[in-house]
């Protein structure tokens, strides 16, 4: 039976003129992930990446604590199908402030609770992409997302019983991928998407044509050896 395990990429840099870059915690995370697999002695057969900076980042830190030797023998490989979404584009449409930093800063600190603001803008965002009804707004449409990332996966299929591959991606996919293998509604990707831990891990069980859910979201490594703030969502 082989083995995927998906990892969300650790902390990236919102806020940032560029996101798609580790925070300092984000490459901390994937460090830890990283001795967490040493000390398991978990091995790799696989390397796949999203081609965003932030997958990468967190590929090269976490596998670097893993024996030299058994990371010189994993296949690496890009699939720009495991890419995130462009969040800045679904923001945008839903909310012009978002084109401008200092105007959408303001706009978050006229209310009470600007972390509690951007979830409620972000959820408004996402329902108007993966609703339908302004799908000529989007360079990709939420359909075609979700054909991306099943697609993705699917790619993965191989004869081999054992084989060992492990994704770093973002947690938009994840989601959409849990969907597809759970048959989750639309609004349950959602919900799941903001729940996603930065370097958090969803392992699945992979026989040829067939995928199962083994566990999802999973972060005892950043419990169990960082410090007190290690787990992050944003």
């Amino acid at each position: 039976m082989g083995q995927i395990f998906l990892v969300r990429h650790g902390q990236a840099s919102f806020g940032a003129v560029n996101y798609d870059q580790l925070s300092e915690l984000g490459y901390e995370q994937a460090r830890l992930l990283g001795q967490w697999y040493a000390n398991g002695r978990q091995s790799f057969q696989r390397v796949v990446t999203g081609g965003m900076a932030r997958h990468r980042q967190t590929a090269d830190t976490c596998l670097a604590e893993l024996p030299k030797p058994q990371l010189a023998e994993a296949d690496w490989i890009t699939d720009q199908g495991f890419a995130e979404f462009d969040h800045h584009e679904v923001l945008l449409r839903h909310c012009p402030e978002f084109a401008d930093a200092v105007a959408f800063k303001a706009l978050l600190a006229r209310h009470v609770d600007p972390p509690r603001a951007l979830e409620h803008l972000f959820r408004a965002a996402m329902q108007r992409w993966m609703g339908g009804w302004h799908d000529d707004d989007y360079k990709e449409t939420w359909p075609a997302f979700r054909r991306r990332c099943v697609a993705a996966l699917e790619r993965l299929d191989t004869d081999s019983s054992k084989q060992a591959t492990i994704v770093f991606t973002s947690g938009g996919v994840i989601s959409t991928l849990m969907q597809h293998l759970l048959g989750l509604q639309d609004y349950q990707v959602m919900e799941m998407n903001w729940t996603l831990a930065n370097c958090a891990v969803t392992k699945l069980l992979q026989r040829p044509g067939q995928f199962t859910l083994s566990y999802l979201n999973n972060y005892a490594h950043l419990e169990w050896l960082g410090q007190p703030g290690a787990v992050t969502y944003r």
